[in-house]
């Protein structure tokens, strides 16, 4: 049973994720390889508004989606964007990526290699990792215009679509511990984490939600500094 707090807590890190940025027309969209086809079919509906004229998917499989995508997490998004309309000739797979920072170095080099002119990128995440891909992207690729984008949906319409509210939540807790700790190791640019956001995640870490917690040695969850 997850409480009132801990879902209010949950709703504080879901607003603290999101970038709020509106979307624009960029050179080009990149979806970010994950569990969630959410991600495609956001990218299928910005293209189809004329957001950007390409679409780059990229990833390979993890253990949260080798069963479920064994063709791929890049693969498969673009199978699900030609079903909702996209051509083929508009989708550039990435097929080898296995983290945020992979998603973007492979992009981008795939993105040079065919030799397209990138000044902006619609950058399109789940709804709670749009902050890290931004973070992400911004420490990898300093020199374009990020624009993040995610399926427009609120905290427990997305929590229903996946059907698993705990996974959720411990994915959202794990998200921001990385936006504590990544920045030292040279992953992603820092940010600032407001006081109340800290709290929240504290609550939620301590009170069970961690099994996406990166972790030391000895077992413990890293923490700023570690």
């Amino acid at each position: 049973m997850i409480s009132a707090q801990d879902w209010a807590d949950t709703q504080r890190l879901g607003d603290y994720h999101g970038m709020g940025h509106t979307p624009q027309l960029c050179s080009v969209a990149i979806g970010l390889g994950s569990h969630d086809l959410g991600v495609a079919e956001a990218a299928a509906d910005l293209y189809k508004r004329g957001m950007a004229p390409l679409l780059v998917f990229t990833g390979a499989t993890s253990p949260t989606t080798h069963e479920r995508m064994p063709r791929g997490e890049a693969v498969h998004y673009k199978e699900r964007a030609i079903e909702l309309g996209v051509p083929a000739s508009a989708v550039l797979v990435e097929p080898h990526a296995r983290n945020t920072g992979e998603n973007i170095r492979f992009s981008r080099e795939l993105l040079a290699e065919a030799g397209i002119a990138v000044s902006s990128v619609l950058l399109i995440s789940k709804p709670y990792e749009e902050r890290r891909a931004y973070a992400t992207a911004r420490k990898l690729w300093p020199d374009v215009e990020i624009v993040s984008a995610s399926s427009p949906m609120t905290l427990r319409d997305y929590v229903d679509s996946i059907g698993d509210a705990r996974l959720v939540i411990d994915m959202l807790v794990g998200a921001l511990q990385r936006l504590l700790v990544y920045p030292a190791q040279g992953f992603m640019i820092s940010q600032q984490v407001p006081g109340d956001v800290l709290d929240a995640y504290d609550r939620l870490s301590l009170g069970g939600y961690a099994s996406r917690l990166l972790r030391d040695s000895e077992g413990n969850a890293l923490r700023p500094n570690a």
